[in-house]
């Protein structure tokens, strides 16, 4: 997922070196398929899978930007069909701490007029990493009573990998989503916090997750179910070009 591929590039990139950014920049592009587009905590695909991939550019200065696309489904009568996503920024590490900083624009069909781009940072210390995403801009008409301005939703979130058995990694996260754009765009009452427990091993990952939300009243009327634990199966692929 987004989150997840952007810590994973930011470790990829980390500052240290003073030879130009030319010399030792690298193109690298990614490929993956999931049972389940799962984005802080809620399906993006109405639980079916999801196809992925994308390309980056990083140096060795600690600068890193690139383009990620997925298809979506948000019901059987929606609009949307894809999310390509355009980012860029600046990560580093002294010791044991990191830190990534950057900009993110989600795109999606023309048609959705949904449109929105995020500013995130990410301090880390070790293995543990927090991470707060602010609404930047976006094209959506603001209902009555709403608010789309700079900062007026955002996204924090803790992250903790640790090294497991064979050369397995498990990961911790829990994150809380709030602001008028968050409920427009989520579909969503209020607030919200999501939890995920995943394993990683050679490209493949296992995923459970769930949220706080409440059960809605009459199931059959949410194609979503993100008010229920979900599990997530999915494959990735890294090669340089």
């Amino acid at each position: 997922m987004k989150a997840l591929k952007l810590t994973a590039l930011a470790a990829a990139v980390l500052a240290g070196s003073a030879v130009s950014q030319n010399a030792l920049a690298e193109i690298t592009a990614n490929a993956s398929v999931t049972s389940n587009y799962i984005w802080r905590g809620l399906t993006q695909t109405t639980n079916d899978a999801a196809v992925q991939g994308g390309i980056d550019y990083a140096s060795e200065s600690g600068f890193y930007a690139g383009t990620w696309v997925s298809n979506v489904n948000y019901g059987a009568d929606d609009i949307y069909s894809y999310e390509h996503d355009l980012y860029f920024g600046f990560s580093g590490e002294s010791g044991d701490i990191s830190y990534d900083v950057g900009y993110l624009y989600y795109n999606y069909d023309s048609e959705a007029e949904f449109d929105f781009a995020e500013v995130y940072g990410s301090v880390g210390y070790g293995a543990l990493s927090v991470t707060l995403s602010l609404l930047a801009h976006t094209e959506a008409d603001e209902g009555e009573g709403q608010d789309f301005g700079f900062a007026e939703a955002s996204y924090v979130s803790v992250d903790y990998g640790m090294p497991v058995l064979n050369g397995a990694e498990l990961g911790f996260h829990v994150g809380y989503h709030q602001g008028d754009f968050a409920e427009a765009f989520n579909g969503v009452p209020d607030g919200y916090a999501d939890w995920g427990i995943s394993v990683s091993k050679d490209g493949f990952s296992f995923a459970v997750t769930g949220t706080d939300l409440d059960e809605v009243e009459d199931p059959s009327t949410d194609p979503y179910d993100n008010d229920s634990v979900k599990f997530a199966v999915s494959y990735s692929v890294d090669f340089e070009l």
